[in-house]
């Protein structure tokens, strides 16, 4: 039997824009409370939504939202890690500063996310989490961005640990894999034609749909895709 969405609390971060904007606006639809965690304004208005500052590169910054929502909410049912950045770094570069960026932000940000929430979400008795991480964490496609793969495979990894740390105490984690999502992280991409590409909305569905799933019906990684490649 899925779970019932109303009363649930859900943190979602990267909220201002993009996949984590349409995640917020499916999980208020589908009756959720939603804490978004964002540097910037979210342009929704809705009573069951509260707004917190959230910097994925501030370790301080994950306890302080988490800490906004359980005094507004009372409660996390569920963590969703969204936020994420794409600067190059190549095989070839000497600067390692987008890496560096990049594993910060795309990796240890979920990491600090979910370790705050945590006892909230042992508390829930089912706690969820579904990492965004994408197609590049589970092969090498046609980016030579590798600092973005290798952080991606890390958040898909990481994924794996949480839901083995939290199976006991009824947390269940999923990595969500999509490839090219039409936002403006992909706005300036001329691999592949914005037309063609999946649409937020869409993998907002899916992230609501994985956070409902009960304990015996459990989705690891869903991977997406706009095109046809070879078997991931």
């Amino acid at each position: 039997m899925m779970l019932d969405p109303n009363g649930r609390v859900a943190l979602v971060s990267g909220a201002s824009r993009g996949i984590g904007l349409a995640i917020v606006r499916r999980l208020l639809a589908d009756g959720f409370f939603v804490c978004a965690g964002a540097r910037s304004t979210v342009p929704l208005s809705d009573p069951n939504l509260l707004v917190a500052h959230y910097e994925a590169t501030d370790p301080a910054s994950a306890p302080a939202w988490v800490a906004a929502a359980v005094a507004r909410f009372g409660r996390i049912d569920a963590v969703v890690n969204t936020a994420g950045i794409n600067p190059v770094f190549r095989v070839l570069d000497e600067d390692e500063s987008a890496a560096d960026q990049m594993f910060l932000v795309n990796t240890k940000g979920p990491l600090r996310v979910v370790r705050a929430a945590w006892p909230h979400l042992v508390a829930a008795g089912h706690g969820r989490i579904v990492n965004i991480a994408s197609l590049s964490g589970k092969r090498v496609g046609s980016s030579d961005n590798v600092g973005y793969q290798m952080s991606k495979f890390a958040l898909v990894g990481a994924t794996q640990a949480m839901r083995k740390a939290g199976w006991k105490h009824g947390i269940r984690a999923s990595a969500l894999c999509p490839g090219f999502v039409r936002t403006d992280m992909t706005a300036d991409s001329t691999l592949f034609a914005a037309a063609a590409m999946s649409e937020a909305d869409d993998v907002a569905a899916l992230a609501a749909q994985l956070l409902l799933l009960p304990d015996n019906a459990v989705v690891a990684e869903l991977l997406v895709n706009c095109r046809l490649e070879d078997t991931l």
